[in-house]
């Protein structure tokens, strides 16, 4: 096949080609430094210090799989915390696990994760801000975090444990489709220099998100090393991912979200009629007015879950009480539907 010439080999050959010469060593010197600089260019350097263990394939399948976790965990930390929780998948590298240890802060919240079946150890780590604005949040606070990062207190230790549980319960749901994975929390430490699930030098899959929590930004890792995951790697592919979402089933899924928010509490209303006056209307009524409204008694009225109209109903009495009963779904629940909600609750 006939190779096509960079610019740069074009300009050389025509300088030489241009010179006024008998002499074709000048010609062979140029086509010589062309096939040379053709030579590097396929070179590709190597380090066999840290080697890709992960094809591009599978890393977007690990991608993909840490995506689901991502929502999940903005489900039921949203839920937990009565806030507006954001989590999503920023990257996902191949780096030795000593690079990892040096890029994280000390002291940090570093739980270390049994990766059953599965042989060996992974870590999650949560970043300080995040870590002391749930805590801030859990305690009744506004969510802040603090100035100076500190060592967790034995109650605060008690309490981050609780939400690392929560987040292997998310782990376990979306490696469901590749691995009937069992995760469970081993020892928390602060001291990244005292945890040492692999050698300084064995490769791991670093995944981070970028984590939101209120006003308080930070990032959550999840350290994976190649040891541990290399007794699946071969189902760490596009193909197997997608062949295995179709087939699932979504019942665990719908029961995994439903228990995560069955404790919401909601404010329910029902609009039983509105009307529309002026501002000089409104600043002369008095006790003892009469607003006529335009909707029938017998009309049907609109309820309200937070901002959005969900059902039709008809009002009456149940017993001695004021009741509702409703007849008709005006639409469903969407995640934005439950943001919104613990958005009001919190204003």
């Amino acid at each position: 096949m006939t190779e096509i010439l960079s610019q740069d080999e074009i300009d050389a050959l025509l300088t030489v080609v241009s010179t006024p010469s008998t002499d074709t060593s000048d010609e062979e010197s140029a086509l010589a430094m062309v096939r040379a600089n053709r030579a590097k260019k396929r070179l590709k350097v190597y380090d066999f210090r840290r080697p890709d263990k992960f094809s591009k394939d599978q890393v977007r399948t690990l991608q993909m799989i840490h995506e689901t976790f991502a929502r999940l965990t903005t489900t039921s930390l949203a839920a937990q915390l009565r806030s507006l929780v954001r989590v999503h998948v920023v990257s996902v590298d191949q780096l030795t696990y000593e690079e990892f240890i040096r890029s994280i802060p000390s002291p940090t919240t570093l739980g270390v994760v049994n990766m059953d079946p599965l042989k060996g150890s992974a870590i999650i780590e949560i970043d300080p801000a995040i870590t002391f604005s749930i805590i801030d949040r859990l305690f009744g606070g506004k969510g802040e975090t603090l100035k100076t990062n500190r060592e967790l207190t034995d109650i605060e230790m008690s309490v981050i444990e609780g939400i690392l549980v929560r987040l292997l319960g998310n782990l376990r749901e979306s490696w469901a489709n590749m691995t009937d994975l069992r995760p469970r929390l081993g020892n928390i430490d602060t001291n990244p220099q005292f945890v040492g699930i692999v050698p300084p030098n064995s490769m791991v899959v670093l995944t981070t998100f970028e984590t939101k929590i209120g006003e308080v930004e930070g990032m959550l890792n999840f350290c994976l090393p190649y040891i541990t995951i290399e007794p699946i790697i071969s189902k760490l592919s596009a193909q197997y991912w997608y062949s295995a979402v179709n087939n699932s089933m979504t019942s665990e899924h719908i029961s995994f979200i439903k228990q995560q928010i069955n404790d919401i509490r909601l404010t329910v209303i029902a609009q039983l009629a509105q009307a529309t006056l002026s501002f000089e209307e409104v600043s002369r009524l008095k006790e003892g007015d009469v607003i006529r409204f335009d909707t029938s008694v017998h009309a049907d009225v609109e309820v309200f879950i937070g901002r959005n109209a969900k059902f039709k109903a008809k009002p009456g009495l149940f017993g001695n009480r004021r009741a509702i009963q409703l007849h008709e779904v005006l639409g469903t629940f969407k995640e934005e539907d439950l943001q919104e909600l613990l958005l009001d609750q919190e204003q």
